[in-house]
């Protein structure tokens, strides 16, 4: 018997629609999923917003004001895909009435913010699901398990990045994105954060790091009313305030060494998101714009033992839950499902699946340590 499970989004950009359609689809890849999710209403201060979505999707309601949702007894569970400097307290505050929450990265602008959701979450005994979704991909499950079995030897060293060119453009408009007070720590928080959570998720927890930052446009036109990643504009030139530009080195508590880079100014790149991971008899490498590929170098031979690739198939993560057969390609949506049914199942269950507010806490207490090795010039450990 499948129970209906009433859910609410506050916060209808680009990541409010994903989590939207991931919800109405979870039940066609998952039909034995005991719960399926209902789309009570629809948040968004911006006007219209969420009477289009309310609209477009079938939401019963919609309001400009999230606090609303939180006296439906209706809504059982929330969606938080908010920008980033209000993760903290509609988070927080969902979690305290009761409400299972599923919220994007990075959950607030400090490990402070996220410390507190999670906090919450833990009081009020409610599940929580975090937007790391590249994880999800079936090829990044394979890595995993090739890298837990011993089929690379022992990791020595990897790269990680996650290079964009949505910032490039000087004409770009300054956004909440690009302020500290809104956006925090720039391009840490948007794409450094993913990278770090796949950097842990692959090897493991990282043991100390010494970072650089760089501001690769100090200004930008203003803007007035909503803007996404990709507006441009043409008001008076403001400051940014955080960072376009990334580099790290990791030291693992298994003993790899990473350079993890991001970059949201990045030409040239468009959503170069992966990373390389070499051991002592092999390697991996993959790259989210081939996502159901993964490069292999396995063997006895250490010299001149070449790449070959693997085509992600059934009996790697979820691959099975969306297509029969190896090399028929995935899509990002596709890794939100997987999200929103892991999120689905852990209410049901009451156990996590997927990637929850301990992540999360775990990767924004790293990008502190980043920060604060900027500041400092020297290596911190975590």
């Amino acid at each position: 018997m499948t129970r209906s499970l009433g859910v609410a989004v506050v916060g209808f950009g680009w990541m409010g629609h994903a989590h939207t359609r991931a919800y109405l689809r979870a039940r066609h890849h998952y039909p034995n999923l005991p719960i399926a999710a209902h789309l009570v209403t629809v948040a968004d201060p911006e006007p219209g917003r969420a009477d289009a979505a309310a609209e477009q999707y079938g939401f019963a309601g919609s309001t400009t004001d999230w606090r609303e949702l939180l006296t439906d007894p209706r809504v059982e569970a929330v969606s938080v895909t908010a920008p980033n400097f209000l993760h903290r307290e509609i988070g927080a505050a969902v979690a305290e009435s009761g409400r299972h929450l599923w919220i994007e990265k990075p959950v607030g602008l400090t490990g402070d913010d996220a410390h507190a959701v999670a906090a919450a979450a833990t009081e009020a005994g409610v599940r929580s699901t975090v937007g790391f979704n590249y994880r999800a991909a079936p090829a990044v499950a394979e890595a995993r398990a090739l890298i837990a079995n011993g089929a690379i030897g022992r990791v020595t060293n990897a790269r990680f990045r996650f290079f964009s060119d949505y910032a490039a453009h000087p004409e770009g408009a300054l956004s909440w994105r690009f302020t500290r007070s809104h956006g925090g720590s720039g391009v840490l928080g948007d794409l450094a954060s993913h990278a770090v959570d796949l950097a842990r998720h692959l090897l493991g927890d990282i043991e100390s790091l010494v970072a650089d930052t760089v501001t690769v446009i100090p200004e930008r036109p203003t803007v007035t009313g909503a803007a996404s990643h990709f507006s441009r504009a043409d008001g008076p030139p403001g400051p940014v305030e955080n960072e376009d530009h990334l580099n790290a080195l990791l030291r693992f508590t298994g003993g790899a060494r990473a350079v993890l880079e991001a970059s949201r100014v990045a030409v040239g790149e468009q959503n170069t998101y992966g990373f390389e991971i070499h051991g002592t008899t092999g390697a991996l490498a993959w790259d989210f714009r081939r996502m159901g590929e993964l490069s292999v170098s396995t063997g006895a031979d250490y010299q001149s033992q070449s790449y070959r690739t693997v085509f992600a198939g059934p009996g790697n993560g979820d691959f099975g839950a969306f297509q029969p057969g190896a090399g028929i390609a995935m899509s990002y949506d596709d890794t939100k499902v997987i999200e929103a049914a892991g999120f689905l199942r852990s209410v049901a269950e009451g156990t996590p699946y997927g990637p929850t507010l301990d992540d999360a806490v775990a990767a924004a207490v790293v990008l502190d340590a980043m920060l604060d090795s900027v500041r400092t010039g020297a290596w911190v450990s975590l």
